[in-house]
């Protein structure tokens, strides 16, 4: 687990800066106030497939990270599947942060 992404996603929602779960995450991407989407590894494949298409359509960048619990932790909530980040500047450090971490 990476303390330092986690503890940017929990910046984010403490900054009302996160969409969290299925629907009204959907809803924000499809009004593109979204700048990031990250989905659980342990998320459904449907629920997987559902989030790349539509961020693909709307060229909004999407990542898998974690899992529905440590999500959901991050951000001071039960499991999430799937969480937006709605501010640029927070969703590219934790896009850059997470890439760091892949290496």
């Amino acid at each position: 687990m990476d303390k330092k992404t986690y503890g940017l996603i929990g910046i984010s929602q403490k900054a009302s800066k996160i969409v969290s779960g299925e629907f009204s995450c959907e809803k924000a991407i499809k009004n593109k106030e979204v700048h990031l989407v990250i989905i659980a590894e342990d998320a459904s494949d449907n629920t997987s497939k559902k989030f790349n298409d539509k961020c693909k359509y709307r060229k909004i960048p999407i990542v898998e990270y974690g899992t529905k619990e440590s999500l959901g932790n991050a951000i001071g909530k039960g499991k999430r599947a799937s969480i937006a980040i709605t501010d640029e500047k927070l969703a590219k450090s934790i896009a850059d942060l997470i890439k760091q971490n892949e290496k």
